[in-house]
């Protein structure tokens, strides 16, 4: 397996996950392309192809000097030039590196990483939320969002990699699908649960239940007490980063009772509070490394057993 196939297949397997359904991401993949063939010629330079089959801008092989085989992977949910040296002491010291995998987007990926946040709107929309209002809310958050990143040094972390020969690529979304949908799934089938009942469920799951061992604060109730009714529970795991909080009463209105996620502002927080809708923070490193594991099982079942090296909050877990 190359360096190029390890993560064409992820691609294809975040599509698979992905919550919208693979149909929809295919359309978009369709117009996507329709648009690149539209597109006056001296601007077609300037056009991003990978957008061609890769509907995650968040994720892309960010340097790849051989694409050499892969075998022993170095992987952290955050990536950053110390964790670039490690790589290259660790071969230098006879365990060789042929790979390093960030979860968190670097470099160009960081910078449109905000493209992938459109998703949200088509979720929201299945959850019961009307497309347009959904779109509507979605459009300012992601001009805040991308103005955010626009003065970031891009560049730093993939200079270090390329200097010293190293192929680096993340992994954001294709993750984040499999967590969403292995989470929606377990909630889907569950009834008449109370707030307790949520977070017992995420304690079960090994990556939470070691969060929960090395004393990381959570899953925990951020608003809600222990003994409600959490109502119907979704799932807000994918999508970039958080969404517009005028959408957390548009799914009070549409019946959600309960919102399981990784993180949320204080902002999105006293929204919730003011539509009377719980939240269960699963907790952020966690479920950033359940989604990677469960991704990287299906790797493992296409290509073989790799050697992961955990790091930069990471912590390798197969259910193979």
């Amino acid at each position: 397996m190359t360096v190029k196939q390890f993560f064409d297949f992820a691609i294809g397997c975040g599509i698979e996950a992905d919550p919208r359904g693979e149909k929809s991401v295919r359309k978009q993949l369709a117009m996507e392309k329709e648009e690149y063939e539209n597109l006056p010629s001296e601007r077609k330079k300037y056009y991003d192809r990978e957008k061609l089959s890769n509907p995650y801008a968040d994720s892309r092989i960010l340097s790849n000097p051989s694409n050499g085989k892969v075998k022993n992977i170095l992987c952290g949910i955050d990536i950053d030039v110390g964790e670039i040296l490690l790589a290259d002491l660790l071969s230098r010291r006879g365990k060789k590196i042929d790979l390093v995998v960030s979860h968190h987007p670097v470099g160009f990926s960081y910078s449109n990483f905000y493209d992938v946040m459109k998703m949200q709107a088509e979720i929201q929309s299945g959850w019961g939320v009307p497309i347009n209002i959904a779109e509507d809310l979605l459009d300012e958050r992601m001009s805040k969002v991308a103005r955010s990143v626009m003065p970031r040094n891009h560049t730093k972390t993939v200079d270090a990699a390329k200097i010293l020969g190293i192929a680096l690529l993340n992994l954001h979304t294709p993750a984040d699908n499999h967590v969403a949908s292995y989470l929606g799934k377990i909630f889907s089938k569950k009834t008449g649960l109370r707030l307790k009942d949520v977070v017992k469920i995420l304690e079960e799951i090994p990556e939470y239940e070691r969060a929960r061992k090395n004393f990381l604060p959570s899953p925990a109730i951020v608003v809600g007490k222990p003994s409600r009714s959490a109502g119907r529970v979704v799932v807000d795991m994918t999508g970039g980063t958080e969404g517009a909080e005028e959408s957390i009463a548009k799914m009070a209105s549409a019946g959600v009772g309960t919102i399981v996620g990784m993180h949320f502002s204080e902002n999105h927080i006293k929204k919730a509070k003011e539509s009377h809708i719980n939240i269960v923070i699963a907790g952020h490193i966690s479920s950033d490394t359940l989604g990677l594991n469960l991704l990287f099982d299906k790797i493992e079942k296409k290509f073989g057993k790799l050697n992961f090296i955990s790091c930069g909050g990471f912590y390798r877990i197969s259910r193979n």
